[in-house]
């Protein structure tokens, strides 16, 4: 169940991120992005998945709630209209089923408006989506709000990145389009940052941030935090050093480089859904049946009662260095314009690195 949750919500994000940004690059004068084709299914598909894989938290409830009563209509009545969870699904189910209905009968390319009405809908999807979170279960207004935000500024930004990365049928006006995205994707992050924070507060207190690390959830916290490094490297090149390329350099190729960077998003995404798999911090008592095997790995001595403290090491900080200069080597293999394989295996060094950086930093 832990993989197929952490499956169905990393492709439920996805599914966002591609609808939201769909419509806004519809909205896009062709002066300033790409030519761009998304196929019909890809929507339909994207819209039809919010349906589909926003059910999984309403399955996880009827099964737990079945154990003490046994699976039945009833059952099923109870938790789709009584539970937070299942009025939200419902409610996403019917405006994912109009969405759907919408872009079957209606050419969203056609007007603005269309488009308009799409991202409507979209938005009152994330607002669902919103309700129905742990969040909203822990303050229904900060809680809520923070969460909304979070998915908005996400699929806006990863949206249109993707959408551009891997549905353009050129690179023509990349440059212009890059003078408008470039503010956008920084406001969206900077906006993504700020309400994880507050969202990582409701589950962990940012005094026993270190000491999760002991816990599952913990552990794919800290992965998803450190994949923002290379996530972070991949920005630099393609908001500023592709647009010095293409100043220079019109028949330059710069899609490549965008994908790269909506892959990394996606492992985000994919670490996202994962700690929603797992018992948060607070609810959590640690256990050693209930530690991280990765933690445990690389502390086989793990007692329940010990404290996690950073101290540097000389193999730490070799690996810190290794990688600093992994991110460099990413920037010098896109100057040099080596291939796509060479980056994507450097990015993998530059996370292992961090990743074991922080670990034997642990004392």
């Amino acid at each position: 169940m832990i993989l197929l949750g952490t499956l169905t919500q990393a492709l439920l994000y996805l599914s966002f991120a591609i609808v939201v940004g769909t419509f806004i690059l519809s909205l896009v004068s062709s002066n300033f992005k790409p030519d761009i084709s998304v196929p019909k299914w890809v929507l339909l598909s994207a819209i039809g998945g919010i349906g589909l894989f926003s059910f999984f938290p309403v399955l996880q409830l009827i099964l737990y709630v079945k154990q003490n009563i046994g699976l039945s209509f009833s059952l099923l009545q109870s938790v789709l209209f009584t539970f937070e969870v299942g009025k939200a699904w419902v409610v996403t189910y019917l405006l994912a089923t109009v969405l759907f209905l919408y872009i079957i009968w209606v050419d969203y390319r056609k007007k603005p408006v269309y488009a308009s009405i799409g991202l409507v809908f979209a938005f009152c999807l994330i607002l669902a989506l919103g309700w129905s979170s742990h969040a909203s279960t822990y303050d229904p207004v900060v809680g809520f709000m923070s969460h909304t935000l979070h998915l908005t500024a996400v699929s806006v930004w990863v949206g249109i990145l993707l959408i551009v990365s891997w549905c353009s049928t050129n690179y023509e006006n990349w440059s212009r389009f890059l003078k408008w995205f470039t503010p956008v994707a920084i406001i969206c992050f900077l906006s993504t940052i700020i309400t994880g924070l507050v969202l990582m507060t409701f589950v962990v207190e940012f005094e026993d941030y270190l000491n999760s690390w002991m816990l599952p959830y913990g552990q794919t916290l800290l992965i998803k935090h450190l994949l923002i490094i290379p996530l972070l490297v991949y920005a630099m090149i393609n908001s500023f050093f592709v647009k010095k390329k293409l100043n220079n350099d019109e028949q330059y190729n710069p899609r490549p480089w965008g994908k790269l960077e909506s892959l990394v998003i996606l492992f985000i995404f994919a670490a996202t859904a994962a700690m929603g798999q797992h018992a948060p911090p607070h609810e959590t008592i640690v256990t050693v049946e209930g530690a991280s095997k990765l933690f445990t790995t690389f502390y086989p001595d793990f007692q329940p009662g010990m404290a996690v403290q950073l101290g540097f090491t000389s193999v730490s900080i070799l690996l810190l260095v290794l990688t600093v200069l992994s991110s460099v080597l990413l920037i010098i293999l896109f100057i040099r314009k080596t291939p796509v394989i060479v980056s994507i295996l450097t990015s993998v060094l530059l996370f292992i690195c961090a990743y074991l950086s922080v670990m034997f930093s642990i004392n």
